[in-house]
């Protein structure tokens, strides 16, 4: 069985309690989830060790939050006072833990599904997000990732251009793909509102509603807009249900020729404040 699973952000109480309704056997069934796998709730060391021992059976999208980590792991941001992150920077296995975040994707596409932590701006089709995040995933990779760190912060360019180059061009896409909500018909990035649907900007449309997105014929799952709640349509699946804050843990099974919602309330909400 093939299950999509949102934002954890450290919960890792509701993960066990949700892999248990679904009965879930890492030797018989897959885990996509979908970015922000740490940070906020209780216990994001515990989530790391939970999905790390699923080996192969887990595929592991990065989220700000996780983008977040590598960075204070790196001295590159100082941590925030609401950031629960500490047991993993104070672990004898920190090293074990940062290495294998660095090694996760931005983008996958399987089962028939785009999976992205945040979304895609209308310019882009399927292809040319799974190179995108190609070009960053190396460079989380590299030798060079405290430097590629440094740089990789900040909310311009604001707008997608192809001929966009070098550091512009990542930070471009690490933004699209893990922070975006609203954007431009020409592609140009929201950053201010995080509210739902009824919030959009003047001249901004919520990033898959914008009028001939290229992705518009690929179905696509994704997490980090809370706010949305589930939405649950033929091609579009947002299961950020708001876990950490007080809502749910969602799992969505999408094979076996229907679709399944399996939710798990959460007990450890936070105060808004990301």
């Amino acid at each position: 069985m093939i299950y999509l699973i949102g934002d954890l952000q450290g919960c890792c109480d509701a993960l066990d309690r949700l892999l248990a309704e679904l009965g879930f056997s890492p030797s018989r069934d897959q885990l996509y989830l979908l970015g922000d796998l740490v940070n906020r709730g209780p216990s994001s060391l515990q989530v790391l060790q939970r999905l790390v021992s699923f080996g192969d059976s887990a595929t592991c999208l990065l989220g700000n939050h996780d983008l977040h980590l590598l960075a204070v792991a790196h001295g590159v941001r100082r941590p925030h006072r609401s950031d629960t992150l500490a047991p993993i920077l104070g672990s004898a296995q920190r090293e074990q833990w940062i290495e294998w975040l660095r090694q996760q994707r931005l983008a996958v596409q399987a089962h028939g599904w785009l999976m992205v932590h945040a979304g895609v701006v209308p310019q882009w089709d399927a292809a040319q997000t799974l190179r995108l995040a190609a070009e960053v995933e190396t460079h989380l990779r590299s030798e060079a990732l405290g430097e590629f760190l440094q740089v990789m912060y900040g909310n311009e360019p604001a707008c997608w251009q192809d001929d966009l180059q070098g550091h512009d061009r990542l930070r471009f896409v690490v933004n699209t793909l893990t922070r975006i909500r609203y954007c431009s018909a020409e592609g140009c990035l929201e950053f201010t509102t995080k509210e739902g649907l009824e919030a959009a900007p003047a001249g901004y449309y919520p990033w898959f509603e914008v009028p001939g997105r290229r992705t518009a014929g690929t179905p696509v799952a994704f997490g980090h807009w809370s706010t949305l709640g589930l939405i649950n349509r033929p091609d579009l699946l947002a299961i950020d249900t708001g876990c950490v804050w007080g809502g749910c843990l969602t799992a969505v099974r999408i094979d076996g020729g229907r679709r399944e919602v399996t939710q798990v309330a959460c007990a450890q909400a936070q105060v808004p404040g990301r």
